[in-house]
């Protein structure tokens, strides 16, 4: 390890995922300490937050609007503080749904079809056919997300999404496994297959301790594996991303390999797919941590040269 740094973790803030953020918060801090850094722990609920001086390094543990968006992002690059994850920028772009569909089509990224409201009264649109999903296009963690199977439900569903922004997305329902992949550096994680156990993966399955059954690496075989790594990482570049972050990829059994969307600050609790991932990978979690800390700390020029990662390759066909 590199030598001890003091390192102000962010965590909690006022976004709906306010307690999942606590949790990766205190677990990354826990690793951090364990590793020998000092660690001070920062919520930002309030607007008027300052950071500990003497700070080295800020280890981003917020979800969500705010922490997620691209807001304090950009109050750290005015700061001049070296921050883990993506930069604000991308972090905007990751955020917001649409806008990362609409990268990801440029960079010839298949991602299932959509359509954008923005008005909670709506009519089922003409030429599709249900079963659709209605989410947020800014949020994150499930909020919001609205699985609609007749027409009837659309009104009722529009409404309930309206209740966390002030635009919709609504995407064509593939039916398949539900995966997700960690990118660590230039590096695709193992692939993370999700199954709930009853249902749909919403909120409340996916943070209800038992509700839903992981497979990590994916039951997918060799060929597929690398498909789905390779538009992950296709579509983490096409948003700009940089270090780290996980994409949720739909595979269709006819469709192949859909992105659905990309997390910039994926959950980090002990038991997060992050994390699960990258122990498949031979990564414990207070190593996926001090990595992180490399990664951010090569901005500020002050960390070890970070050798090419080994393991999924960094580029592959996308189709």
């Amino acid at each position: 390890m590199s030598e001890p740094l003091s390192i102000t973790v962010l965590l909690g803030g006022p976004s709906a995922e306010r307690e999942v953020s606590l949790r990766s918060g205190r677990a990354i801090a826990g690793a951090l300490r364990s590793l020998g850094h000092v660690v001070a722990e920062l919520d930002p609920v309030r607007p008027d937050w300052k950071l500990e001086p003497g700070t080295d390094l800020v280890f981003l543990a917020l979800h969500g609007t705010y922490g997620e968006d691209g807001t304090v992002q950009r109050q750290l690059e005015q700061l001049g503080v070296p921050f883990t994850g993506c930069d604000s920028e991308s972090s905007r772009i990751a955020f917001d749904k649409v806008l990362t569909k609409e990268r990801c089509l440029d960079a010839g990224v298949p991602t299932p079809r959509f359509l954008v409201f923005r008005e909670s009264q709506g009519h089922w649109p003409a030429g599709w056919e249900p079963p659709v999903v209605l989410k947020p296009v800014r949020q994150g963690s499930s909020v919001g997300l609205k699985f609609v199977n007749r027409p009837e439900e659309f009104q009722a569903a529009l409404e309930e999404v309206f209740r966390y922004d002030s635009e919709a997305l609504m995407e064509e329902r593939i039916i398949g496994k539900e995966t997700t992949v960690g990118i660590l550096g230039d590096r695709a994680l193992p692939v993370v297959e999700v199954r709930p156990r009853v249902g749909e993966y919403d909120y409340q399955n996916k943070y209800t301790a038992g509700a839903t059954r992981y497979y990590c690496p994916a039951p997918l075989g060799e060929e597929l594996t690398a498909r789905v790594q390779a538009v992950a990482m296709a579509a983490f570049r096409a948003v700009g991303g940089r270090d780290y972050g996980r994409v949720d990829v739909l595979v269709g059994p006819d469709s192949g390999p859909r992105v659905l969307e990309v997390n910039t600050l994926p959950g980090m609790t002990e038991t997060s797919l992050f994390p699960m991932s990258a122990q498949a990978a031979g990564l414990g979690f207070e190593a996926v941590c001090q990595r992180m800390v490399d990664l951010a700390l090569v901005r500020r020029g002050a960390g070890p040269e970070m050798p090419r990662d080994k393991g999924a390759p960094a580029q592959g066909s996308v189709d």
